[in-house]
This record gives structure tokens, C-alpha cells and sequence, in this order.
């Protein structure tokens, strides 16, 4: 039953639709989300302790009791509990679509933000954020593609990939290449091992043992690796490199090697070995 105490509470189809509405947006405020439901279950003939009690509620009952028709209690805007939501339109889209992929950043950086677009667009960062993940849209990132003027490409292309994909019997495929200019760097004092409650440490300085290059034959069917660090990577390194492949491959497999056009993999010497 009702408090004997307060007047019992009707509420309009309108009033009634714009609690319910109240109630779905789940705003994060306990306040925003119990008060609603205090408002239809008195309007039920509920007693307002009783509902208070039972969603655990010790905020300012009565108050939201007597809010209809007037709206939420007194500075719920103010705290901004009550703030309506911004309504995203189709127009709102299209120009955020539009300025993203024809314009630039009237700021002068080299691509646009959720930031610099929403105050571009006088929108929210979260409305620009969803629009271009609905359409897939990534402005901080590139990719960057080559066009070959070998006439030849496509039937080369197809050669590589098919040897990839499906190797002959009985054979070894191996994707070789260098990686050069890799520092040596080493710490001025050895490292500290981790401790329980401390981690690793080791010096913020380091020093500089030169550089060195790494030569390596990748295994794509079985992911491993034959690899040897060359302190230069010249012809001869690569010959040596050669060797230690056809020492470390079984003899009766067939070696195919799928190399870059470098030029120390071209020199006469390379040809002779191969």
C-alpha cells in the first residue's frame, strides 16, 4: 500500500513513457537509475520505503517521489545526470565521412584524429570514433605498394607463391635474406637478475660494439630457421653462408632458395657455387 501520508501518485501515458525511457538509458549514476523505478513503483501503489529497501536505494526518496511532471530532482542537470544524449543523423555522418577521406586537417597535421575532427565537426571523439569504425575508416594508418614494370611479374609472381604453396616432392624451400647494420650494443654493468617483487634491471647507458649482419633461411613449411651473424655482408659472406645451407639441409632433398635481386647474390662466384 501507499504512504498514508502522501497523495497517491497517477502518472499520464506520456509521463509513464518518459520514466520507462529514464529507466532503459542506464546512466552510470546509481541516483539516475534507481529514481525512475522508485516513481513507477509508487505509481503502482507501492510505498516508497518499501521500494528504497528493496533496490538498496538511501538517496533522496521523497524527492524523487514528487518530481512528476516536474522532471528529475533539483540539480540532477547540474550534476549531469540528466543530460540527453547526442543525436547522431545521417548528415552528421556523410560529413564526417566526406572530411575524413577528401580534407585535411585545418591545423596543418598530416592526418585527421578523433579529436581534431570532432572539434572540426562540433561532435563528440566517441560519435567520430564509431562512425569510422562502422565504415572501416583508419586515418593514422598507411600502407605503402610498389607497381612492377617487369612484363613479366604476374608469371613470376606465380612461380614464387607457387612454389611456396606446393613444393615439389622430395624438396626444400628456403626464403634467404640479410638483415645488416644491426648495432652490437652491450651495458656498461652486467644485468641483475629478477627477484621476487623486482624485476630485471639492467643500465640505462649502453655501449657500442659496432655493427654486425644477420644471414638467414627461413623454412616456411616447418618455421625453422638457419641463421649466421657475418661482420660484413659482402659476396664472400654470403658464399660462406651458402655452404653452411647445404651443410645443415639433408643431401637427398632438392635445395630451392628464393632470393631479392641484391647484388651480392649476382656476382660470378655466386654463379659458379649455385
Amino acid at each position: 500500500m501507499a504512504s498514508p501520508k502522501l497523495e497517491p501518485l497517477v502518472l499520464s501515458d506520456d509521463e509513464r513513457q518518459v520514466l520507462e525511457a529514464w529507466e532503459r538509458r542506464g546512466r552510470p549514476r546509481r541516483h539516475w537509475r534507481c529514481g525512475p523505478r522508485i516513481i513507477l513503483a509508487c505509481a503502482d501503489g507501492a510505498a516508497v520505503s518499501t521500494v528504497a529497501a528493496e533496490l538498496g536505494y538511501r538517496g533522496r526518496r521523497r524527492k524523487w517521489r514528487s518530481t512528476v511532471p516536474g522532471g528529475p530532482p533539483e540539480g540532477a542537470e547540474r550534476r549531469g545526470a540528466a543530460r540527453p544524449a547526442a543525436h547522431v543523423t545521417d548528415e552528421h555522418v556523410e560529413k564526417v565521412i566526406t572530411a575524413t577521406l577528401e580534407q585535411t586537417p585545418p591545423s596543418g597535421d598530416t592526418h585527421w584524429s578523433t579529436r581534431t575532427m570532432a572539434r572540426s565537426e562540433g561532435m563528440s571523439q566517441s560519435a567520430v570514433s564509431r562512425i569510422w569504425r562502422a565504415f572501416g575508416l583508419k586515418p593514422h594508418i598507411i600502407q605503402t605498394w610498389k607497381l612492377s614494370t617487369d612484363p613479366q611479374f604476374i608469371d613470376k609472381v606465380r612461380d614464387v607463391v607457387g612454389l611456396y604453396m606446393s613444393p615439389p616432392e622430395n624438396a626444400l624451400v628456403l626464403c634467404v635474406d640479410e638483415k645488416s647494420q644491426i648495432q652490437a650494443l652491450d651495458r656498461t654493468a652486467p644485468c641483475l637478475p629478477m627477484l621476487p617483487t623486482t624485476p630485471a634491471r639492467m643500465t640505462h647507458d649502453y655501449v657500442r660494439n659496432g655493427t654486425t649482419s644477420l644471414f638467414a633461411a627461413f623454412d616456411l613449411a616447418s618455421g625453422s630457421v638457419i641463421a649466421q651473424p657475418y661482420r660484413r655482408h659482402r659476396h664472400q659472406e654470403f658464399l660462406r653462408f651458402l655452404k653452411l645451407i647445404d651443410t645443415a639441409v639433408p643431401k637427398d632433398l632438392d635445395l630451392h632458395l628464393v632470393l631479392d635481386n641484391y647484388a651480392t647474390h649476382k656476382t660470378p662466384a655466386i654463379h659458379q657455387c649455385c
